[in-house]
């Protein structure tokens, strides 16, 4: 899409065609700073690009959901590896914040009020998709009918975890169905069957599709596991070990999430191989 092309086509009736696919007028006027401190306009556009991220990272890992669903494993190892380079770019986001000093967070702070990025519906639906899910976390929501039904159906569909391993059952692996036919609205618990199961294929072709789906969800947890270091190191840097904005933990409940591998297998079946 060239801004610099020699003879452009420069007079449209209403808005330009660039306008109306991106809708740029609208994103760039979506800022409402609370405070006079030029640091929060930062704070702010920092927080809408990462929501804007979340949204594209749901969308690829709900294809890739399908596609596990439908035994297409290469569309859903496709839309992993996006997802990839959408997680890269969005940890890249907490750069312009990493530097905050307690000085310059405070200045506007309580701005924020009871607001909390722990409040995001749209990150909660990437979490769900991690199999992290929790009927607690729709609370919050309870005030916003179209969010919270959009939450309360993402909480009882299968995670992206949940198809991978339905699956590798369906093609004739050990998979209890005690994990295929759990409860899916709860939070998924690592299980010594399905870390013998990665690790029987892990010892077997590197090329066939089960190892390659494999290696693309390891890569999403890894940069799940960044993503919430980032988050951490941030967080401790901007306000230390304070109560976090929203009355959450945090600090302390950064590094109890920190501490956790999604698709927790896939990292300790390696120890088997």
């Amino acid at each position: 899409m060239s801004h610099d092309a020699e003879n452009p086509h420069l007079d449209f009736a209403g808005t330009t065609p660039y306008e109306d696919y991106v809708q740029a007028d609208v994103l760039t006027h979506l800022q409402h700073p609370l405070s006079d401190d030029p640091g929060e306009m930062v704070f702010l556009v920092t927080t809408q690009v990462m929501e804007l991220w979340f949204t594209v990272i749901v969308h690829e890992w709900e294809t890739a959901s399908r596609a596990l669903a439908s035994d297409d494993i290469p569309t859903a190892v496709a839309a992993l590896k996006r997802s990839v380079r959408e997680l890269d770019a969005l940890n890249a986001s907490w750069r312009p914040l990493a530097q905050l000093t307690p000085a310059q967070f405070n200045s506007y702070r309580s701005a924020l009020g009871e607001g909390s990025g722990f409040q995001s519906a749209m990150y909660r639906r990437m979490e769900f998709l991690l199999a992290e899910k929790s009927a607690s976390m729709l609370v919050p929501h309870r005030g916003a009918p179209r969010v919270h039904a959009e939450l309360e159906k993402a909480l009882h569909e299968p995670s992206l975890y949940d198809e991978a391993l339905r699956l590798l059952a369906r093609r004739g692996y050990a998979i209890p169905e005690s994990v295929t036919g759990r409860d899916v609205s709860q939070r998924y618990e690592p299980s010594p069957e399905v870390e013998a199961v990665w690790a029987e294929i892990y010892s077997g072709d590197e090329s066939a599709e089960p190892a390659r789906l494999g290696e693309a969800l390891t890569d999403v947890g890894e940069l799940v596991w960044r993503w919430r270091n980032d988050h951490l190191v941030a967080t401790r840097r901007a306000m230390g070990s304070k109560t976090g904005t929203g009355g959450s933990a945090g600090v302390a409940w950064l590094e109890k999430r920190a501490a956790k591998n999604v698709f927790p297998e896939l990292w300790t079946a390696r120890s088997h191989v």
